[in-house]
């Protein structure tokens, strides 16, 4: 019996640079000092070299970002979101002690209209840290999220919540986005 198989060997991708893992490493070095609940040359000393550490040897695809940052907008997007947080928050505690029966849930296909891997990490986050709905899956291949939505009992609920994702989608490209994403999000 003979193997016929054979064994396919992708190429090794390309390293990113220095700059491009720039707000990786700063994002590791700022987790580490919150993790050490410290900030003194210790911990930033030794917070870089678990960084670069990690980041040698756990190999991570480089993050593409847009080059464009409106904090304004920025500053919008987070107090909307925080917003949310708290009022959400309220509601699901409502919810729970309330003598009424348990509310119905759904999960939505939502898709997106961004293909950026940033973009939708930060909407898929923004939907799962407010109580009330969580991010299940994400098929970045054709950008969809599947979102777990508590109190969904009409489809104009259904419909509601789907917009609130598109939504958040939408003021997430004003504020980060690439010009083409933000042109054609508007349109």
């Amino acid at each position: 019996m003979t193997d016929n198989s054979v064994a396919v060997v992708s190429e090794p991708s390309r390293r990113a640079s220095f700059v491009e893992q720039l707000p990786l490493l700063v994002a590791l070095v700022l987790l580490w000092m919150l993790l050490w609940g410290s900030l003194t040359p210790l911990t930033i000393v030794t917070g870089i070299m678990v960084a670069i550490a990690v980041t040698r040897a756990f190999y991570l695809p480089p993050v593409e970002l847009s080059g464009r940052f409106n904090p304004f907008w920025f500053a919008v997007f987070l107090g909307r979101f925080l917003g949310e947080l708290a009022i959400a928050s309220f509601q699901v505690a409502l919810q729970a002690f309330a003598a009424t029966p348990v509310p119905r849930s759904a999960i939505l296909r939502i898709d997106l209209r961004t293909r950026s891997d940033f973009i939708m990490t930060g909407v898929s986050l923004a939907v799962s840290l407010v109580p009330g709905s969580l991010v299940i899956e994400v098929d970045r291949t054709n950008a969809r999220l599947y979102v777990h939505q508590l109190n969904a009992r009409t489809p104009d609920e259904l419909e509601k919540a789907r917009a609130h994702v598109l939504s958040l989608e939408h003021d997430l490209l004003r504020a980060w986005g690439s010009r083409d994403e933000w042109q054609a999000a508007r349109s």
